[in-house]
């Protein structure tokens, strides 16, 4: 082989190598860089949603708590007391690239029906300390730590967890492990299965996505492997629901462009724990709340009169 091959063959895989590494910083920096909703992303925004948040940042009764995780991180939650006292509370988890302030519209339905409010920011948004989005894998962890920390304010709490989108599967993922008693039941809004189907449900809406889904997904987990330091493959909701005794209501809406909603129907199929199921024709992601609230409220009420007593 002559020099000059030998050089041009040198030369494209380098270039090879180095345009799939740069392709891996840029995924790696889309989905799994944490980065918080600001004032400026309102607009875009249901107004409801926009007034919950503010509901909560100026309540009066809000306060600020801190705890550690496992792994020493400092996380943060707003919590705002029921009127009267009250032995029911609901941790309200929140999604991917926001805070525990998108919330605010569930928590405010639910101080108007007598609940204790606890709203975390998940490891790396808001107030909370952390470096990469674990899409549940700890937070699952993080949500147990919530739990004991209500349980040592009220011994007698009886605990709902209620998720959306990435708050979802992160309390899916939680009802997978061994909880006490306290918990009675939680609500999935919008999750996904396993977060490998997720990304590639993602991948494919990229434009100029030119890589093989498999390729692309393979790249994505190596980074975050190296980089977050966990598998993404270990990241399986619907492995968690079938290891789950918690009574589980799923809702997800037909219209969902970002998580498919045919995953509501795997993950209820998969559950083994008591499970209700709810779809809200013409809801975009996690907008089932506000595109037929009735509905969304009447299933939710329904659920809790059932299971939380």
């Amino acid at each position: 082989m002559s020099l000059k091959k030998s050089f041009v063959r040198l030369t494209t895989v380098t270039a090879l190598f180095g345009g799939l590494y740069a392709f891996g910083e840029y995924v790696y920096k889309i989905s799994s860089v944490p980065h918080t909703h600001t004032d400026e992303d309102d607009a875009k925004q249901d107004i409801a949603i926009t007034q919950g948040r503010k509901f909560i940042r100026n309540h009066p009764d809000r306060e600020d708590v801190f705890i550690n995780s496992v792994d020493m991180l400092t996380l943060h939650a707003s919590f705002i007391p029921a009127k009267e006292p009250s032995d029911k509370y609901v941790i309200l988890i929140h999604g991917i690239w926001d805070s525990h302030e998108a919330n605010g519209i569930y928590a405010k339905h639910y101080l108007e029906k007598g609940y204790n409010c606890l709203l975390p920011d998940l490891r790396g948004f808001g107030k909370s300390e952390g470096k990469y989005i674990g899409y549940g894998l700890n937070d699952r962890l993080d949500i147990k730590e919530w739990i004991d920390w209500v349980i040592q304010r009220n011994s007698e709490a009886s605990i709902l967890l209620h998720g959306m989108s990435m708050g979802a599967a992160t309390t899916l993922m939680t009802t997978g492990e061994y909880l006490p008693e306290n918990v009675k039941c939680a609500i999935a809004d919008s999750s996904y299965t396993t977060l490998s189907e997720e990304f590639a449900g993602t991948y494919r809406l990229f434009k100029g996505s030119v890589l093989p889904i498999p390729l692309a997904i393979a790249i994505m987990r190596i980074m975050i492997r190296i980089k977050s330091g966990f598998d993404i493959n270990d990241v399986k909701p619907i492995e968690a629901v079938k290891r789950s005794v918690t009574p589980t209501l799923f809702i997800h809406g037909d219209d969902d462009k970002f998580v498919d909603p045919h995953m509501c129907s795997r993950l209820y199929e998969a559950a083994s724990c008591p499970k209700h199921y709810c779809m809200i024709l013409g809801a975009e992601h996690i907008q089932g709340v506000v595109t037929d609230p009735e509905t969304y409220w009447n299933k939710v009420d329904s659920f809790l009169a059932k299971y939380f007593l």
